[in-house]
């Protein structure tokens, strides 16, 4: 699945992305008929089949193309007549994909509604891909499943890569200031939209649950951590996350100048011709800049003391999300679907998200002690999920916590007992679980689609507003930094008080 040559950090988003692909094809279309809503913009045609009204390619942004590129989102504008929201719309600009057209103009959303008027409950969905790819019309995020239980489901597309994720100021003037953190303010402008019109779709913006996995998962919790987000939603869903994936504004600054320098170095123009060169030779540039910058992800938000006034976790800390639920969790083996079922033969396999090799090498030193029947392979693996997943998500739910809010965690232990991954509870397996789209070719599928189930109960009843639970699930009680209990789910669920507290302990202080 991948080679000596092929990164980590070219695998990171490529293998998480494959992984959902496979998991379905496009749902087939059923008999089906016109639908129209109004909303404060105008009228939207989309289709009604089953149960479900479907709005596909609804705008929530004036397309940022042209003078707008780098710059912050701006409303849409009105229409009149009714516009078609039938089709998804281009995806945002990243490595070409066969069948997939990509296009600056990505600023919008999809809706999955039930038939009625409501009020119910709201689920926006951030999709993944490491913040340089990905799609929010993922066939395994097909929202028909929540919408027949009464749940709105919102999948939002924002700006990837340096069109979303690069300070410009450096090269391109004070008018792009803060301009790493477009893409968050892409998810608010979304979030606005949603406050503003998803009453007409019958939905309740006074229940807004955010949520995402990986890349977005750790935008819904960064957004936890921006003041002047939190009137627009009201509970968090955190699947493989954690909020330290935002920059100082003075490396984001060196970031933006890095990049200009690959872009003088790729074309031979100054980095002011980005402004208005064409997206695809962007690209071109943006993927040697990524295998050539010292840091794992260096397109990432920065703290520039306006929309981030500080590091996440620190307002959070301070109270940013009191008196909100956040779920939150991760899979026991996230690495493996990076590292490989071999980790010792893949030269990249220290790549790190977070921290350098010296700093990690002193921490990995002591998984022995604390695993002593771990082969070297399960250390690895072990290690760098920690690194990047584990450990950041326990300094975001602790501090959600301290803040005044109610947590409950998670750790999927499930695995899949067929195919290259049998064994281990890899990155992206909740996904299809959350959804209720398991794996139907691996040896156990039969187990997996019955924990598909039950995991896709417990999240609709956290967005419902109530305690997650499902049958079959013991219950499921709140996270304290004391107990830290945790749901471990699995073919049989259980309740674990502080698991993995040794290695916890490895981890005092970092991160």
């Amino acid at each position: 699945m991948t080679s000596p040559s092929f990164t980590r950090r070219q695998f990171l988003a490529h293998s998480a992305l494959a992984a959902l692909a496979v998991r379905t094809g496009f749902a087939q279309e059923t008999a089906s008929s016109t639908t129209v809503v109004r909303t404060k913009l105008g009228s939207l045609r989309g289709l009604s089949s089953d149960g479900v009204r479907v709005f596909r390619g609804v705008p929530f942004a004036t397309p940022p193309v042209g003078p707008l590129r780098f710059l912050p989102p701006v409303p849409p504008q009105p229409w009149s007549g009714e516009r078609d929201a039938t089709h998804f719309s281009a995806s945002p600009m990243q490595n070409n994909e066969p069948g997939i057209t990509h296009s600056e103009d990505c600023l919008y959303l999809n809706v999955w509604a039930p038939e009625g008027k409501g009020p119910f409950p709201v689920f926006v969905w951030i999709h993944g891909g490491g913040f340089t790819n990905g799609h929010a019309f993922e066939p395994v995020y097909d929202g028909s499943e929540f919408a027949r239980e009464g749940i709105v489901v919102v999948t939002v597309a924002y700006r990837l890569g340096v069109f979303g994720f690069l300070d410009c100021e450096p090269i391109l003037g004070s008018q792009y200031a803060g301009t790493a953190n477009n893409a968050l303010r892409d998810l608010l402008l979304a979030l606005t939209w949603v406050q503003s019109n998803i009453a007409s779709f019958g939905g309740d913006p006074a229940r807004v649950t955010i949520g995402g996995e990986s890349a977005g998962a750790k935008l819904t919790d960064i957004l936890m951590g921006i003041p002047t987000a939190q009137p627009l939603f009201h509970q968090m869903i955190s699947e493989s996350g954690g909020a330290e994936h935002v920059w100082p504004r003075t490396y984001a600054e060196v970031v933006g100048r890095g990049f200009g320098d690959a872009w003088h170095a790729s074309s031979g123009l100054p980095p002011a011709t980005l402004k208005t060169a064409p997206a695809v030779p962007i690209i071109t540039t943006q993927t040697k800049f990524l295998k050539d910058w010292p840091q794992h992800f260096p397109l990432r938000g920065e703290v520039d003391g306006h929309l981030l006034p500080r590091l996440p976790i620190e307002t959070i800390a301070a109270g940013s999300t009191r008196g909100k639920r956040l779920l939150i969790g991760t899979n026991r083996d996230e690495s493996a679907l990076f590292l490989g079922p071999h980790p010792e033969h893949d030269p990249e396999a220290k790549d790190l998200g977070n921290l350098s090799l010296a700093a990690f090498d002193a921490i990995f030193a002591e998984y022995p002690k604390v695993y002593p029947d771990m082969t070297p392979e399960q250390l690895r693996i072990r290690a760098a999920t920690a690194e990047e997943y584990w450990i950041p998500s326990i300094r975001v739910a602790d501090a959600h916590t301290k803040g005044g809010g109610t947590t409950y965690m998670y750790q999927l232990d499930f695995a899949e007992t067929s195919g290259r991954l049998k064994g281990w509870a890899f990155h992206s397996l909740d996904v299809g679980l959350v959804w209720d789209k398991p794996h139907a070719a691996v040896a156990n599928a039969e187990a997996e689609a019955a924990l598909a189930k039950q995991i896709h109960a417990a999240w609709s009843a956290f967005i419902r507003g109530e305690a997650p639970a499902a049958p079959g699930l013991p219950q499921w009680p709140a996270y304290n930094e004391s107990t830290r209990s945790t749901m471990i789910l699995d073919t049989t669920s259980q309740v674990e008080d502080r698991p993995q507290e040794t290695e916890l302990k490895l981890w005092a202080g970092i991160l």
